[in-house]
């Protein structure tokens, strides 16, 4: 059976195309034009249309990266179906480095958005309908904010049954069932029966090479759970099943002053246990901030300054022993760490 031709940005792509087709947004002060650039591969034989996005957030740049890997692999020529990559969504907080758009608001709190709404409504409004409303599925790459590292880390909406097996095919231990937030593109996506998984890693404007490795795998790993491409060949050991955590919190800054981490990222935090200290500048004092029950760091802040109430780690919590999942994150590491003057994954020049 031959899969049918689709239309994305006025073009139309055949079976066995790709296409890089270009979406008017609006424009720039200068009065230069942005346009929001889509790489459709439409394969030979029916199945999902899939959208991979990056860049919601302008500032959060390690999606680019993965999406740059994803369309060069070769096992995309088995395509099943339809992918749509949009690499850069917020391309006017790309360009200027920033979360937001120039009108000061977040791109994923402004949808389903208006054609005659704000700046970041009409945007929005663009990559929903041109998109997004064409798509079956979706996997929406983000980071954390400045100065703040995210373990790789899946969060859906689990209640959900496809999404929840979208989210377990991935492949990264920690599963976060995550509530709709008003305005997402999670969230109208899923009202509209769009099953979407929302990929966390890293921190904004950085790379980081495990989170990357683990989005280019974990997209692909995604495609084989929905038929898109054959089961991979690979000899290694498949990833045990996640176990999912219903809650999280941050633990926050009991005083200001200077900060020191005790834990890294992915380590378990008994209650009770010494996450980190703040003290005053000459040392005379010295706070300690403390885990409130037994848990898994996955999110810290990297800034060394902090002032009273600021978000510090941010733990999750789970209904079994940590243990487990501290012992997949710490295989999920070694099998994502690069040797050193190793090419990255698909075999380009090594990474330095």
């Amino acid at each position: 059976m031959k899969n049918r031709p689709i239309e994305f940005g006025g073009e139309t792509i055949l079976p066995g195309q790709q296409r890089t087709v270009e979406i008017p947004l609006a424009g720039l002060v200068t009065q230069h034009q942005l346009q929001l650039s889509v790489r459709v591969l439409n394969g030979h034989s029916p199945g999902p249309c899939l959208f991979v996005s990056a860049a919601i957030h302008g500032d959060e740049i390690n999606g680019v990266e993965v999406i740059r890997r994803l369309q060069k692999l070769k096992s995309l020529k088995r395509l099943k179906g339809t992918l749509v990559l949009a690499p850069i969504v917020n391309l006017h907080g790309f360009l200027s480095q920033s979360r937001y758009l120039p009108d000061g608001r977040d791109l994923n709190r402004s949808f389903p958005g208006s054609e005659r709404g704000t700046l970041a409504g009409r945007v929005a409004h663009t990559f929903l309908n041109e998109v997004v409303n064409k798509c079956t599925h979706g996997i929406d790459l983000h980071t954390g904010a400045r100065h703040r590292d995210n373990l790789p880390q899946i969060r859906a909406d689990l209640s959900h049954p496809e999404t929840e097996g979208m989210a377990h095919a991935f492949g990264v231990p920690v599963v976060m069932h995550s509530e709709i937030r008003d305005g997402s593109l999670r969230g109208v996506a899923g009202a509209n029966g769009t099953p979407i998984l929302l990929y966390e890693a890293g921190e904004a404007l950085r790379f980081d090479e495990i989170c990357i490795r683990a989005g280019v795998k974990g997209v692909l790993n995604v495609m084989r759970h929905l038929g898109m491409l054959p089961p991979s060949r690979s000899k290694e050991a498949k990833p045990k099943t996640a176990m999912v955590s219903h809650a999280s919190s941050w633990v926050r800054a009991p005083v200001s002053g200077i900060f020191r981490a005790m834990l890294p990222m992915g380590a378990k935090a008994e209650k009770g246990a010494v996450l980190g200290m703040i003290a005053d500048p000459l040392g005379d004092s010295e706070e300690p901030v403390i885990a409130p029950r037994d848990s898994i760091v996955i999110g810290r802040t990297n800034l060394p300054l902090v002032h009273e109430g600021e978000a510090l780690f941010h733990l999750a919590y789970y209904k079994r022993a940590v243990d487990d999942v501290a012992d997949q994150l710490e295989d999920f590491h070694e099998t994502h760490e690069p040797e050193a003057g190793t090419s990255d994954v698909v075999g380009e020049a090594p990474i330095l």
